[in-house]
């Protein structure tokens, strides 16, 4: 009755949120035994300007619309809310998760939820104060307000910068009772140095196999280039795309061969300049977002990588391996991607990107060990409740 052999993810459809639910499910020697829900948020057209809705907020304004679209001219271009890949994926109904819980505890004991996204808060709140004894919850990535809701709460340190001195001075004096967080972390807020992930030890040795014909035989140093896109507050556009091809080129001459992803972020105009410039070149392949996503691969084969800095994802990745990592755009970003590249630089782990660099320079830092830092802390946490995993 107090073993924890299954988990319950709730995702928003992003990678980068679930991908750190997963990676923490496996870290805690739960991958085969975990069941994913979606909290499924209306897309396309009008609905792109009110992801800053509530999500029930959201798909009712959505069923309005779509009401209106009926009597419209706009024939056959109704809103449709986003469809879960796979066909075992389920939107998220706190009711309904909440019932299993219940139901099922006798005969399977209790279950760890994990959430993670602004979109999943209300949900996963939800089922814990509908079965609070049925479940353990933990809330991936800081929830802004009411932390008591969650049984432990992982987020990266600079979720905390808003309460830095640096950053008080930023915020306008009639603001900062509205920005959050307004007080220190407690006991059962876990601080990371950047998000999690899934490229630990194992699946990074999977990956080196599955991807070995491709990547293993290439002309070493293997540069890998990943390429996410502008945020709010790390903006940029064609300008630091011809800034990165400068930069490679000059590189190029020191690298065996030059790997290029891009994300789904990543704008039009950024992959073009760099698809017309970077394609033709003999050492250079360029990933064409149709063949498998080699980014699992790429952190296993790659010998040094350049990374954009508005991705706190693919760098807590690439720092995770312990091999070279340059950064470029991070002079673009402000408030807490500027901290947490700091942070990264303090630790050693990333150096700017300027074109000067020989790709077959090595150095040292400490990985970061944020997963396994992570599960440490759940299990410490679920013992204190008098609970433990089954596999631990």
């Amino acid at each position: 009755m107090n073993e924890i052999r299954r988990a319950i993810i709730i995702g928003n459809g992003f990678a980068g949120a679930e991908n750190q639910c997963i990676g923490l499910v496996r870290a805690l020697g739960l991958s085969d035994q975990y069941t994913l829900y979606r909290v499924i948020r209306p897309r396309g057209r009008i609905n792109e300007r009110f992801h800053w809705l509530p999500v029930s907020v959201h798909k009712q304004l959505e069923h309005a619309v779509q009401w209106i679209d009926v009597f419209s001219q706009f024939r056959g271009k109704k809103l449709v809310p986003i469809r879960a890949e796979g066909k075992d994926v389920q939107e998220a109904n706190a009711r309904h998760i909440a019932k299993v819980a219940k139901e099922t505890f006798d005969r399977d004991g209790p279950i760890l939820v994990v959430a993670s996204g602004r979109d999943t808060i209300a949900v996963a709140s939800s089922i814990k104060q509908l079965v609070p004894e049925n479940v353990f919850l933990v809330q991936v990535q800081h929830p802004r307000s009411r932390l008591h809701r969650f049984d432990l709460v992982i987020t990266p340190r600079h979720d905390y910068y808003p309460l830095t001195p640096e950053a008080q001075n930023q915020i306008p004096w009639f603001l900062r009772r509205w920005v959050t967080p307004q007080k220190p972390p407690d006991k059962h807020v876990v601080l990371t140095v950047g998000a999690l992930h899934q490229a630990d030890s194992v699946a990074l040795r999977s990956a080196a196999s599955a991807w070995h014909d491709e990547m293993a035989l290439l002309p070493k140093p293997l540069l890998v280039v990943s390429i996410g896109g502008p945020t709010r507050h790390c903006r940029y556009g064609a300008d630091l795309a011809k800034q990165l091809i400068a930069s490679l080129k000059s590189v190029l001459p020191t690298c065996g061969s030059l790997r290029i992803s891009f994300s789904r972020r990543t704008p039009k105009i950024v992959s073009d300049i760099i698809v017309n410039e970077l394609s033709n070149n003999p050492k250079v392949h360029i990933w064409n977002g149709k063949d498998p996503n080699p980014h699992m691969g790429h952190l296993a084969c790659a010998d040094a990588f350049v990374i954009t800095a508005d991705s706190v994802s693919m760098l807590s990745e690439a720092c995770s391996t312990g091999k070279p990592v340059y950064v470029i755009g991070a002079e673009r970003c402000t408030w807490k991607f500027a901290d947490f590249l700091k942070s990264l630089q303090c630790r050693g782990a990333v150096r700017p990107f300027t074109g000067e660099e020989n790709i077959s320079e090595k150095w040292e830092y400490s990985p970061l060990c944020d997963i396994e830092k992570a599960a440490d802390e759940v299990i410490k946490a679920l013992a204190e409740r008098g609970w433990r995993l089954l596999s631990k």
